[in-house]
């Protein structure tokens, strides 16, 4: 691994080479710019930033929904993305007399799925998330890795809510937020308020600015942040959380919003108590972001040693020689057997020592001798050095599987 830069006796790594050399991910000509491919180990770490941010989700109260990754031209004109975000959307292709476009952004689907049935405030809240593909027409200077991409996987939810209970909803997606970016060792360096500039991108709706704002300031009355003009969306004021990379450029992880255009625009309601019909306030909510930024971040951050729930190889077995080779499977097996991701590193790759170095990502080396078969154990070296006393293959593994499953930081 070639570290970017240090800057005192902090190594600072580029996800862009150190992406590569760990092959995690790649690119081709053919393919085009902006548009990486995901490698085997790269993909083990995708997916379990997924499984995580799904976890959670389901947990917090979320149901998870699909929805396809284009639409008409006129549902985009609808929520308002044509007419302000044009210049980032890919052009219209005609299909079957109709224009179709590769979607900007979850939320429009979102609030058609809300509207397919009828709603009554005993519904609310109703938290809708989805892990989907969403499609940016980014200028190619501008492309790089996995941080300015073309075809994004998106951490999207909204919750649709009576106006009384916006603030606590939106309140606890920053708590959910910063709880899974303690789980992934990332530390934001700033919250911020993102406000309207004097630019006209911004809809021109009397009151819903102010309103919404004042929402949001109430949702950080705890959190120090930095109110900034010029960044909202289009639709409304938002919350980022703001990391930056190892030269210092900032950018945004995870957000919160608070919608009241979009609601308005696709007529959306809910019966109250009264018998009435309501419109429902939108809250868009962003745990991880887009997962490329997200993994591109956890790269540079951690070196490619990932926390050991997120390593692409969390166990490596290393048997002495030939004659441990057998148990040494056979451990491989039970550990995939568990959910684990486990590689067998045999002597053919070298002495132990090489092979040792050579797993030194890995959370867990699982070395195995004689002794080791005889008594049906591992001895067990974590990644900081240490090294523990032999254990029962059965009590390690589970030891093992229980720090996994937790998405502890720690290794033992």
């Amino acid at each position: 691994m070639r570290p970017l830069l240090t800057k005192g006796d902090t190594i600072m790594y580029d996800h862009r080479r150190l992406g590569r050399e760990l092959d995690l991910f790649d690119g081709d000509p053919l393919m085009g710019a902006g548009l990486p491919f995901w490698l085997p180990d790269g993909a083990a770490v995708r997916m379990a930033l997924e499984d995580y941010v799904r976890d959670v989700e389901r947990r917090n109260g979320y149901r998870h929904v699909y929805s396809p990754i284009m639409g008409k031209r006129e549902l985009y004109e609808i929520s308002g993305h044509w007419d302000h975000y044009r210049d980032d959307m890919y052009p219209p292709m005609a299909v079957g007399g109709e224009q179709v476009v590769l979607r900007p952004s979850l939320c429009p689907h979102h609030a058609l799925i809300y509207r397919a049935r009828g709603r009554s405030y005993r519904d609310l809240p109703l938290r809708l998330a989805e892990l989907g593909g969403m499609y940016r027409s980014e200028l190619s200077g501008v492309l790089g890795g996995l941080t300015r991409v073309r075809a994004i996987q998106l951490n999207d939810a909204h919750i649709f809510c009576t106006a009384e209970q916006a603030v606590e909803e939106a309140r606890a997606a920053l708590e959910l937020i910063a709880a899974a970016h303690a789980a992934m060792g990332i530390k934001p360096v700033r919250h911020r308020l993102s406000l309207p500039g004097a630019s006209g991108k911004y809809v021109a709706v009397p009151g819903l600015w102010e309103r919404a704002g004042e929402m949001l300031r109430e949702v950080l009355h705890d959190v120090e942040y930095e109110a900034v003009e010029g960044e909202a969306a289009f639709y409304g004021p938002k919350i980022d959380i703001q990391i930056a990379d190892n030269l210092g450029r900032e950018s945004t992880l995870s957000t919160v919003q608070i919608d009241l255009y979009q609601p308005a625009r696709f007529d959306l309601e809910y019966t109250g108590p009264d018998g009435a019909r309501h419109r429902p306030v939108m809250v868009h909510r962003s745990i991880v972001g887009s997962v490329e930024r997200a993994v591109a971040h956890l790269i540079e951050v951690h070196g490619g040693a990932f926390p050991a729930w997120l390593a692409p190889v969390q166990a490596v077995v290393l048997p002495l020689g030939e004659d441990e080779v057998a148990f040494a499977d056979s451990v491989v097996s039970r550990c995939a057997g568990l959910g684990l991701r486990a590689e067998l590193a045999g002597p053919e790759k070298g002495s132990l020592g090489a092979r040792i170095r050579e797993a030194r990502l890995a959370p867990y080396q699982l070395i195995i001798g004689s002794r080791e078969v005889a008594a049906g154990e591992v001895s067990i070296r974590l990644r900081d050095g240490r090294k523990l006393a032999a254990l029962p293959v059965g009590e390690a593994l589970a030891r093992i599987g229980e720090i996994t499953s937790r998405r502890e930081s720690g290794l033992w």
